[in-house]
């Protein structure tokens, strides 16, 4: 897949930028050597987290992997503007959720949020892992009941509800039911 191809030649560029091996980027990341190779080559489109966790260890913002086009000013997505961003997987394989990602801002430069509508299929909680990393989170449910683990923490957000957090505490979202849900997302990194 193209987008695939795209986001493995920035990883790349990146990290050969930065004078890094692969071993040394997935040392500095925590992220499998194998997985690393596979992104660069195309051969695997990651999930969120892992490409935070490159993106702290390149010393780039998220969004620069998400990146298409360069827009200094505002960007506006219309609704049937709304496409789904290829370049993260729609399956988190450690926990087989189904996840549908759709940034709001992706030909948006330098910036340090990341909005994105999130879909959520239902899923199973035995087995879930927590992620934590640098920045802060906002969440806004838009449809449906999801579960957000925050430390020791659970709360159930319902449709109109949101949550606020640092993300550097371990934190998990999916749906709190039988049923799909939807949520805006915006992650902030820090600069």
């Amino acid at each position: 897949m193209v987008y695939n191809k795209q986001l493995g030649e920035k990883i790349k560029l990146l990290r050969e930028k930065h004078e890094m091996t692969i071993d040394a980027l997935s040392e500095q990341a925590g992220i499998a050597p194998a997985m690393v190779a596979k992104m660069e080559e195309g051969e695997l489109v990651p999930y969120l987290s892992p490409l935070i966790k490159l993106s702290r260890a390149l010393g780039v913002r998220l969004g620069t992997f998400l990146d298409d086009q360069e827009n200094l000013g505002p960007v506006v997505t219309r609704k049937t503007d709304l496409s789904k961003v290829e370049r993260l997987r729609g399956i988190d394989t450690d926990t087989h959720r189904d996840r549908a990602f759709y940034s709001l801002a992706l030909n948006k430069t330098s910036r340090h949020m990341e909005p994105l509508i999130v879909e959520l299929s239902p899923s199973d909680a035995s087995g879930r892992k927590t992620s934590s990393h640098e920045g802060e989170e906002f969440i806004y449910v838009l449809e449906g009941e999801v579960e957000i683990v925050y430390g020791k923490e659970i709360y159930t957000l319902s449709s109109g509800e949101s949550i606020y957090y640092d993300s550097i505490v371990q934190h998990d979202v999916k749906t709190a039911g039988s049923e799909p849900a939807k949520i805006l997302a915006v992650l902030h990194e820090p600069a």
